[in-house]
């Protein structure tokens, strides 16, 4: 699984585990949020859409399962 860095004022960076249909999501605040039961093919329409920030928030904020996994510090 292989972080994406992505140019979103809203994200800072995206991975997804196609194994396990999980979505990575870390925020520029540094909240890191995985996604369950999220696709391939949904993954790649969120990284190819014109904004990631509305497409999550049509897409896939409150329409997945999610867990909140760390809050990264800035070093």
């Amino acid at each position: 699984m292989d972080w994406q860095p992505l140019e979103s004022k809203m994200f800072a960076s995206a991975a997804h585990d196609a194994e396990q249909h999980i979505l990575y999501l870390r925020f520029r605040r540094g909240d890191v949020y995985r996604y369950f039961e999220f696709s391939e093919e949904q993954y790649r329409d969120f990284l190819h859409a014109e904004s990631r920030g509305r497409y999550f928030l049509s897409h896939i904020r409150d329409h997945f399962r999610y867990e909140r996994l760390a809050k990264l510090q800035a070093a």
